[in-house]
């Protein structure tokens, strides 16, 4: 698996970047056939009084792209939303990809039953 963490308009602080791997560990626990991360965090600017940390992540599976972004006051909060919905996306397509590859199975003794 291939980590990339890149920063937009902020300086990426040793801290920020073992946060974001410790977190990651996470969703790789779940579902380790992960073929790289690109997480991209930045400081939104919609206006000057309304000053937003932005967390995004593209995941790359095999013959998929997930990609999940989460705004937040605190940066450490953006990545904490961030991998709560990465988690959730990651586990639906884990349990998509486990009911598809045993439909079939689920599905032969019907067939077995009426021949």
């Amino acid at each position: 698996m291939n980590l990339m963490i890149s920063g937009h308009h902020l300086e990426l602080t040793p801290a920020i970047r073992e946060y974001v791997r410790t977190k990651l560990e996470r969703v790789t626990r779940h579902f380790d056939h992960v073929i790289d991360i690109a997480v991209i965090l930045g400081l939104e600017k919609p206006a000057e009084k309304d000053k937003r940390q932005r967390a995004e992540v593209n995941l790359r599976l095999r013959g998929n792209v997930i990609h999940v972004e989460s705004f937040a006051e605190d940066l450490y909060a953006a990545i904490d939303g961030l991998i709560d919905k990465l988690d959730r996306q990651v586990l639906k397509y884990k349990t998509r990809l486990q009911d598809y590859q045993h439909e079939a199975i689920k599905r032969m003794p019907d067939a077995a039953g009426t021949a």
